[in-house]
């Protein structure tokens, strides 16, 4: 039985993790991110509250990392194109 999931997020060729996204699914999920990066800095200033502006990086990031992981190709690493893989 083929899988038939069409996946928001390729593996990279090389190394472990994603790629840039295959569908516009995933450039949503990529604009939304950068837009909430981009709103925390002005919302949070990294100068007055380093902290809470690293916190608040954090829990985006690991929200994309999650969203990825739900929605892209399963992570492992990876070494290119060896023995037709």
């Amino acid at each position: 039985m083929a899988d038939t999931r069409t996946y928001w997020f390729p593996a990279k060729r090389y190394g472990w993790g994603w790629s840039f996204p295959r569908t516009w699914q995933g450039w949503v999920v990529i604009a939304i991110y950068v837009a909430l990066v981009v709103a925390g800095i002005f919302v949070i200033p990294a100068a007055m509250r380093p902290v809470a502006f690293i916190a608040y990086l954090v829990l985006l990031t690991l929200g994309l990392i999650a969203v990825c992981w739900l929605k892209g190709e399963p992570p492992r690493w990876r070494w290119g194109k060896r023995n037709g893989n």
